[in-house]
């Protein structure tokens, strides 16, 4: 069915993004207040469905995140193409989501079923500096045989509900069981409450958390109630099946820190990975394991359920997840590695640290307070370090090289401060020496490795594989 109302959203996101291209293009007839100029080529940061998804719903849409605001005009059914068989173009809407910097793809009938298709985005898409990407990308995904018709449920909110002492300085969250259709995330469908008084904010949606972030601090020792309303839709277009209303108190201090990094549906695995996951020894696993577009888990012996969506172990307290199995799990597993990526690129790209380069990356006994920490080198965690701090504030270390923790290295956590809250934000590979004891969520651009008796309270979440030897990983 043809979407009007993400027509119309295209239409007004060109026309806010045309004004402000008018507006910086009289700023620089002017001469007035230039800065450096913007040579830096936009990406794809993700999609969905994501490269080799299998089972796809055939009425979904199909959506590609960029890494900058774009210029809209230049998102088109000419720059974003979608094919099938044979290089058969698929007819469909192209529309430009400006606030989540989202390009959506809306097919004008569904796509044919058990088919590979292939979505590209050319060279044509430009950023408002008018950079060009450098190179056309491609992906492919094939569908299932059914359309989606399920209506999409939320699955967890921040704060949680009846929750109290919240700090004021905290956003709001949504989670919801599948990628949502960012352009019906608006401040009338999703409202924050101080009584009768509405709370002002902004609304963003760019995978499956929408996030209300407040214009300031939320009023302090009040009782917000937040509304997500049955006007937000999945990308099928199937809106919930009523609204969704949660309530929690305030206390009256700040959090300490920047804001934590969003997991989405990633959030529901302790360990995820795209390639592999493999075990030697009697590891131990409390929580789900997921893996996509990878197909094999190594050394966990598995036992297929018998609905066929997942698979359990005796080294796994939780289920085991990849694309391969039944209907729902192809479609949640490609939901959560996107998001998996999505917390990633938020926690990789966040700006202005308070600590740059500490210890010239060698943490060794040093007592880190929450904050933005950055290292443009790897980073070493020999023996000891501390992390004191509240139960509300955030660390956020961002490391371009490789995290190496040593043999029997412990991370002591001081003053209340929660793994959940931690985010190691590594570009190269992650190694945690044997009887290690580790903590915070692990997001790697590539491979997490534990040796032989490693601990972790956290979260592995890798974009190739995680390799276990004898370990134990508990949620945090």
């Amino acid at each position: 069915m043809f979407n009007l109302k993400r027509l119309a959203m295209g239409f007004t996101a060109l026309l806010l993004t045309v004004a402000v291209a008018s507006c910086d293009k009289d700023k620089d007839d002017g001469k007035e207040n230039d800065g450096p100029s913007d040579t830096l080529a936009p990406a794809v940061l993700s999609t969905y469905p994501s490269a080799g998804a299998i089972g796809v719903a055939l009425n979904t849409s199909i959506i590609a995140r960029f890494s900058e605001a774009m210029n809209v005009a230049t998102i088109t059914g000419a720059t974003f193409t979608v094919t099938g068989p044979g290089a058969t173009p698929v007819t469909g809407v192209v529309s430009y989501d400006a606030l989540n910097h989202v390009a959506d793809f809306l097919p004008s009938s569904a796509l044919a079923a058990s088919t590979q298709f292939t979505a590209t985005v050319s060279t044509g898409a430009e950023d408002l500096a008018g950079n060009a990407l450098a190179s056309p990308y491609s992906w492919a995904f094939t569908t299932g045989t059914m359309a989606d018709t399920t209506a999409p449920t939320v699955t967890s909110v921040g704060p949680a509900h009846l929750s109290t002492g919240v700090p004021i300085n905290q956003a709001v969250t949504a989670t919801f069981s599948e990628q949502m259709d960012s352009t019906t995330f608006t401040t009338t469908s999703f409202t924050l409450m101080d009584g009768a008084t509405p709370i002002p904010g902004s609304v963003s949606c760019p995978g499956t958390t929408a996030t209300f972030t407040p214009a300031g601090n939320l009023p302090p020792s009040a009782t917000i109630t937040a509304r997500v309303t049955i006007a937000v839709t999945d990308l099928a277009s199937n809106p919930l099946a009523a609204d969704f209303i949660w309530t929690f108190d305030t206390g009256a201090s700040v959090a300490n820190g920047p804001a934590a990094v969003v997991l989405g549906t990633a959030g529901n695995f302790v360990i995820l990975a795209k390639t592999t996951v493999t075990t030697t020894g009697a590891t131990a696993v409390d929580g789900n394991i997921g893996l996509s577009p990878g197909t094999s888990f190594t050394g966990f012996a598995e036992t297929l359920d018998a609905s066929g969506e997942f698979s359990t172990s005796a080294y796994v307290s939780g289920q085991l997840f990849k694309s391969t199995y039944a209907p729902p799990t192809p479609t949640t597993m490609t939901t959560a590695v996107l998001d998996m990526e999505t917390a990633y690129d938020d926690a990789a790209g966040r700006v202005l640290p308070d600590f740059l380069n500490l210890g010239g990356g060698n943490l060794q006994g040093l007592d880190l307070a929450p904050g933005l920490y950055n290292w443009g080198t790897g980073v070493d965690i020999p023996s000891a370090v501390t992390l004191s701090g509240g139960a509300n504030d955030v660390w956020i270390f961002q490391i371009a090289q490789d995290l190496t923790v040593g043999n029997g290295a412990i991370v002591t956590l001081s003053g209340g401060a929660q793994a959940s809250n931690i985010f190691w934000v590594v570009a190269g590979q992650a190694s945690f020496g044997t009887t290690s004891d580790f903590k915070g969520v692990v997001l790697c651009k590539t491979q997490i490795v534990l040796l032989n008796g490693a601990v972790l309270l956290g979260r592995a979440l890798a974009q190739t594989q995680v390799t276990l030897d004898a370990t134990a990983i508990t949620g945090p």
